[in-house]
């Protein structure tokens, strides 16, 4: 099942506490038909999307994206000027960094 870095919990966290968005809103992550990921807010899971809660960060997952990402871990960054940038990584095994090489 994907996981999310701490980083990545607390920034999604923040996206879809906005008080300009219902309660309940989550952010979705579909796969399309170039191969990648499309991320999008949505105010509830759609039909057959397996949802995750990790601390409070909700992510609807499309069936293929979940399939996609079984094995992965979700980060981001944020620049200066508040810029998200979200990243796909391998999960990490028996508590030790993946092969990567990035830091964790």
């Amino acid at each position: 099942m994907l996981t999310l870095t701490q980083t990545a919990a607390a920034v999604i966290r923040d996206i879809e506490g906005r008080s300009d968005l219902p309660t309940g809103t989550g952010v979705r992550i579909a796969a399309n038909a170039d191969g990648g990921l499309d991320l999008e807010l949505r105010p509830a899971p759609e039909a057959g999307d397996q949802v995750v809660d990790d601390a409070g960060a909700v992510l609807f997952l499309e069936a293929d994206a979940a399939a996609m990402l079984d094995d992965k871990e979700l980060d981001a960054a944020v620049d200066p000027a508040g810029s998200v940038r979200f990243a796909v990584t391998e999960q990490e095994q028996d508590g030790r960094p993946s092969d990567n090489g990035r830091p964790h």
